[in-house]
This record gives C-alpha cells, sequence and structure tokens, in this order.
C-alpha cells in the first residue's frame, strides 16, 4: 500500500472551498489521508507559522505533503509557494484562465465565497434553516404551506440531515414528518400531510441498515430489531407505492447525493449558488 499522506487545506477565510476541491480530487485515491486545515491564513505571520506548520509533518513522516490553497492575497500566495510541500493553487489555477476569457480582472476579494458580502443570500440561508429546524420531525406542521420539500419516511432514514443539507447549501425550505407506527397501520397518509401531497418526497432504506443505525442509538431495543424494521419499511413502501409518491433509497446514498436527486426530481428552486 502506498504511504500515509498529509494534507493541508489552507485558506484566508474559513477553508470550506479548499477542503470541498481537495476532497473531491483526494476521493480517487485509495489511501488513508491525515488531514489539516489552516483557516484565516491571511497574513505574512500566519502563512510563515503554517509553513512551518506543514514542513514539520514532512520532516515527520519523510514525504512531502500535499497543500489545496485558496489563498487570495499575491503576496501571501507567493510565500506559500516556497514551503517544501506540493501546493495546489485553486485561485491560481482557474482564475487566470476565467480571466483572459472573460476580458476582466478578479476582484481577488477575500471572502466571497463564504463571507456575509451578500446580506440577501445570508438571510435567506438563515430562514431556511430556521425552517428546517422548526419542521424536523413533525414537530411543527402549520406551517406547511410554505415548504418547498417535505420528506417523509421511517425514523432514521435520512430525512433531517437531508434537510438541514437542503436548507444550509440550496437555501430549500424543507421540512420532514416521521411516520409513526399507527400511521403504518393506518395505510393511510396522516392527515396533516395529505393537504401538501404535491410537496411530498420519500425516503427509504434497506431494513438491515436501518437496524444498524438504530442500533446505534437505542441498542438491544424492539425499535431497533431488525424484525421491527422489516415491518416499518415494508409498509412504508407499501404506502409510498399506493401514494404514488417519488422514493429514494438512502442505504447507499450520501446526504449530498439525496439532495441532489431530489432537488432535480422535484425542480426545487435553488436560493443559492
Amino acid at each position: 500500500m502506498p504511504a500515509r499522506r498529509t494534507v493541508f487545506f489552507i485558506s484566508d477565510r474559513t477553508g470550506i472551498t479548499a477542503e470541498t476541491l481537495g476532497h473531491s480530487l483526494l476521493t480517487q485515491f485509495s489511501i488513508e489521508f491525515d488531514q489539516v486545515t489552516l483557516p484565516f491564513t491571511d497574513s505574512i505571520e500566519r502563512v510563515d507559522a503554517a509553513m512551518r506548520r506543514i514542513e514539520a509533518a514532512g520532516e515527520a513522516t519523510g514525504f512531502r505533503p500535499v497543500v489545496f490553497s485558496t489563498i487570495i492575497d499575491a503576496e501571501i500566495r507567493n510565500r506559500l509557494r516556497r514551503v517544501n510541500a506540493v501546493v495546489f493553487d485553486f485561485f491560481d489555477t482557474f482564475i487566470a484562465p476565467l480571466e483572459e476569457e472573460l476580458g476582466l480582472r478578479s476582484s481577488h476579494t477575500i471572502g466571497r465565497s463564504h463571507g456575509m458580502t451578500d446580506a440577501r443570500a445570508y438571510n435567506v440561508r438563515i430562514d431556511a434553516m430556521n425552517y428546517a429546524l422548526s419542521h424536523d420531525d413533525g414537530a411543527v406542521t402549520r406551517q406547511y404551506d410554505e415548504a418547498d420539500v417535505l420528506l417523509v419516511g421511517v425514523s432514521r432514514c435520512g430525512k433531517t440531515p437531508t434537510c438541514i443539507y437542503l436548507a444550509l447549501q440550496y437555501g430549500i425550505y424543507a421540512g420532514n414528518y416521521p411516520l409513526a407506527e399507527e400511521d403504518l397501520m393506518s395505510g393511510r397518509l396522516p392527515a396533516v400531510l395529505r393537504p401538501h401531497r404535491r410537496h411530498l418526497y420519500a425516503l427509504t432504506i434497506r431494513p438491515e441498515r436501518l437496524s444498524q443505525i438504530r442500533a446505534e442509538r437505542r441498542p438491544n431495543s424492539r425499535y431497533a430489531s431488525l424484525r421491527q424494521c422489516q415491518y416499518e419499511v415494508a409498509r412504508a413502501e407499501g404506502l409510498f407505492a399506493q401514494e404514488k409518491l417519488p422514493v429514494s433509497d438512502t442505504t447507499t446514498m450520501s446526504i449530498e447525493e439525496i439532495a441532489t436527486t431530489i432537488i432535480h426530481t422535484c425542480q426545487l428552486p435553488r436560493r443559492l449558488y
């Protein structure tokens, strides 16, 4: 097996962009990485400290660290290039060709991706997050008419994290409703959901995986037993088929994949990005 390598994500702001792009590349390699994020590297003093840490990691492992950078400031970027590591500078790679193609010079403004430069977009994100948290697990149902999508499914099939991701990433108003045992026994949509049927999207999951997830929360319980999970999933899937609801099996899907599938299937409005 190739040696374990150390990877640094370095940025003059949050580091989220560097992490996202870097992780996308790293997934193509079947080795393990020790990953370190160094946000707010926005001065010569801080980049020097980061460089010392990067080089120390190289000396400790005997391999040059890999560095993914989204630093904007030219002086700091040039300084970082001196480090004894392999540096992938995303802005250097992509901004210059874009400037040439568009015939415009980049603003080179720090924090445009994840800062407060667009108050409207920021408020959209906060409002969508508040909606997702308030309408989690059927806690509040009186504002379902404001939802872009309402996720329905058995407990622990991925509804809550998907709603939060939809809100945080895209500004989508997403609520979710867990199917209780009485809902499954009735064989009908809960009354509170029927007026909002066109906004419903169903999530299902294989019983074996559901049992594993529930056992982490309530080990050795009826709630986590395979028989109970098989019963709930079968009844829920029968209900989804009867109501002709769009449905995704979340067993092997990431939250990002679930969210993207929902957006494209339901043609949801992306208020961010």
